[in-house]
């Protein structure tokens, strides 16, 4: 590996990383990745260094610190060599979500089988994939189990990405699950959910789906449990890495109100009246997706006592904790001058 493929940051300087069987975070910038380098780095069961595979070296400002960043792209294997040397895990976190398919597979499956031949190659015990509950494709999901219902990927991102599982699994990884994920960084979930009430001001459906969520920070220390001791799971798993409370939709909207400020609806709308006034009202959000949180999508997850990790303080705490980052984000940016024309 070329010395200036690395940089590694203490308390915002760099230092030299000598330590030994290291954990390797794959899309150490991403949501769900940097959550996961926190938790390492703060994890009292910590053995080894902590690296992050990243396209870009990020600022010292953003950097985590005690972190080590190795600049390497999935879609070039060329500069994946020598990233997986002396490396114990690997958590592989980053995936493209879009439509664009030939970018999903370039992403999530051609870079996910170079990113397996690199660990192949340098021997890594075990790598742990980050996938998603989309994978099962429609529903309605009710309190399901990972063998209760066969993959059925509706979505060129869906359908990439459990290619990923299936070549990671034949490689003896394992694969986590997770379901709708949100926390500080969250651009998609909550911000989703804001604009949809923000077009329609009522619930579709009758509010009483279940969905089930994990909260970044949780799912972040699930992951560094399984780095630290991949041996509490067996090989060619998979696992859900939800919360054991789906709540319902009603039920979550509320404590939105409560912790983030977002207006609660009162009434309801049969779903296909729901979806007409949505298509009135043009957004980012599809009526596709509107109309999932009409739906049960319910995982249950065993995963969390059988390795000894706690499921955390739950949803009301861990949305009071990021209310902060959500205001932010939700509230419209006044023009600058710069804006003006």
């Amino acid at each position: 590996m070329r010395r200036d493929q690395m940089v590694c940051f203490e308390f915002g300087r760099p230092v030299p990383s000598a330590e030994p069987e290291a954990v390797l975070v794959v899309g150490g910038t991403g949501f769900i990745g940097s959550a996961a380098l926190r938790a390492l780095t703060a994890s009292q069961q910590r053995v080894g260094a902590v690296k992050a595979l990243v396209r870009r070296v990020p600022e010292v400002s953003e950097a985590v610190p005690g972190v080590e960043y190795v600049t390497g792209d999935l879609t070039d294997p060329g500069s994946l060599r020598g990233v997986c040397h002396g490396i114990r895990t690997v958590l592989h976190c980053a995936s493209y979500i879009g439509g664009d398919e030939a970018r999903c597979r370039a992403v999530n499956v051609d870079g996910t089988r170079a990113l397996l031949a690199e660990t192949a190659r340098a021997g890594v015990p075990r790598t742990v994939l980050v996938s998603t509950t989309a994978v099962y494709g429609a529903g309605p999901h009710r309190d399901l189990t990972e063998h209760d219902h066969t993959p059925l990927p509706a979505s060129p991102t869906s359908r990439s990405r459990l290619q990923a599982e299936q070549a990671v699994l034949a490689a003896g990884g394992s694969v986590l699950r997770a379901p709708l994920v949100y926390g500080a960084g969250d651009v998609w979930v909550v911000p989703s959910i804001a604009e949809l009430l923000r077009r329609v001001p009522a619930l579709p459906g009758d509010g009483t789906a279940r969905q089930s969520l994990v909260a970044v920070d949780d799912l972040a220390r699930l992951l560094a449990v399984l780095a630290w001791t991949p041996e509490r799971i067996p090989p060619r798993s998979v696992h859900h890495a939800a919360h054991p409370h789906a709540p319902t939709l009603r039920e979550f909207v509320s404590l939105l109100g409560d912790t983030v400020g977002l207006p609660v609806p009162a009434g309801v709308l049969a779903l296909d009246d729901y979806l007409a006034r949505l298509r009135e009202a043009p957004g980012r959000v599809s009526a596709h997706q509107a109309g999932l949180l009409a739906e049960d999508h319910w995982y249950r997850s065993a995963l969390w006592s059988r390795v000894d990790c706690s499921t955390g303080p739950g949803h009301r705490v861990r949305l009071t904790e990021a209310a902060p980052w959500y205001r932010g984000v939700l509230t419209p940016r006044s023009p600058s001058t710069s804006d003006a024309v």
